[in-house]
């Protein structure tokens, strides 16, 4: 078991979902299956996690099943907001490969209702395709807005659809709100309020690749205009990140360290969730850096980490090295057992690895 990285006592994890700041803790909800150490066994399920630290971590009873006729094949990955002291949690559920979303939510954070009018949001719109996932809801100008991850088969583009609504339950479609050519889909999207701007992330599915792409920019009449643009972690071992806000104005990423490659590696599944890290926007430059509570785990130096004249190699057993060339004015890392995260000029830059 990690000592700083949350994963479930058993039973497989990926996706962060809806996470969230609710009634003292924050809320870790994240794709689960909590009967098999590998996916495609059941059912995709919501599991559930709080804390007040990010050091110490409660294990909470699953969140969501699949027991509705619209998530009889999955509760999918989404997002959760808070509204008039209410939890609500954003997902996808699929059903004979239709994939739509729906709504469930909660007076104390723990047991969940789910919506009798679900789905909300049923099919996907013409600019889209049938990869419709990952509802990432948010509140800005007075409404309330929903990202969806998509794709155009036709024009071979990645694509960010928005939605808008005035009350979270009925959803208008507002149009195509980012777009990456050359790319099957986007998946994970988030969007939230930074200082006066505002940040858009996707994971960008290619056919043979994919990259996590943070953005910041301006939000007008339904569009996002991007001012700069990072993937921020160029290790080989991070994917689905999420952001969201808490009650100090903070943008917090966290991110799924996958095990796909890594079956077998040990008797049961190796992934984890990531450190939480802040992301700023400062003198054109984003940065995520670990947060105050867990900035104290740090250290200069790890024996996998192997300094260079012009940079740095990780190394790992039987898997080719992760390296780094640049200008290195700051460097710290967690190695937490097989795990290690480097962070680079105060998070200009990170490195993800299995080790």
């Amino acid at each position: 078991m990690t000592a700083y990285h949350f994963r479930p006592e058993k039973g497989w994890i990926n996706d962060p979902n809806g996470l969230v700041q609710f009634r003292g803790y924050y809320h870790i909800f994240y794709q689960h299956s909590p009967n098999f150490e590998t996916p495609w066994h059941e059912s995709m399920h919501w599991g559930h996690a709080r804390t007040k630290d990010f050091i110490h971590f409660e294990e909470l009873p699953v969140a969501l099943f699949p027991d509705k006729d619209y998530d009889r094949d999955g509760c999918w990955s989404g997002t959760a907001i808070v509204k008039d002291d209410m939890l609500y949690l954003f997902y996808a559920c699929v059903r004979d490969g239709k994939q739509a979303v729906a709504v469930a939510c909660s007076s104390d954070g723990i047991n969940f209702e789910k919506y009798e009018g679900n789905p909300v949001i049923a099919s996907f719109p013409p600019d889209g395709s049938p990869d419709f996932r990952d509802p990432a809801v948010c509140f800005a100008q007075g409404k309330y807005w929903c990202v969806m991850a998509s794709g155009n088969r036709e024009k071979n583009t990645a694509v960010l659809l928005l939605y808008e609504s005035e009350d979270l339950l009925h959803w208008k479609y507002n149009g195509i709100m980012r777009e990456w050519q050359n790319a099957k889909f986007a998946e994970c999207p988030s969007f939230v309020k930074l200082s006066d701007n505002y940040l858009l992330a996707a994971s960008v599915c290619k056919e043979d690749s994919h990259c996590f792409s943070l953005a910041v920019g301006s939000f007008k009449n339904g569009r996002f205009i991007s001012e700069n643009e990072s993937t921020l972690d160029r290790g080989p071992d991070r994917y689905a990140g999420q952001i969201f806000s808490d009650n100090k104005g903070r943008a917090i990423l966290i991110s799924w360290v996958p095990g796909w490659d890594y079956v077998g590696y040990k008797q049961r599944d190796i992934g984890c969730m990531s450190l939480p890290c802040e992301i700023t926007y400062e003198n054109k430059k984003l940065r995520a850096y670990p947060l105050f509570e867990v900035k104290q785990l740090l250290s200069e130096s790890d024996p996998a980490i192997k300094r260079t004249p012009d940079g740095f190699c990780i190394k790992r057993k039987g898997r080719e090295e992760v390296v780094y060339k640049g200008e290195i004015n700051n460097l710290k890392c967690l190695r937490d057992e097989e795990f290690l995260e480097v962070f680079v000029n105060g998070g200009e830059e990170i490195f993800t690895a299995l080790l």
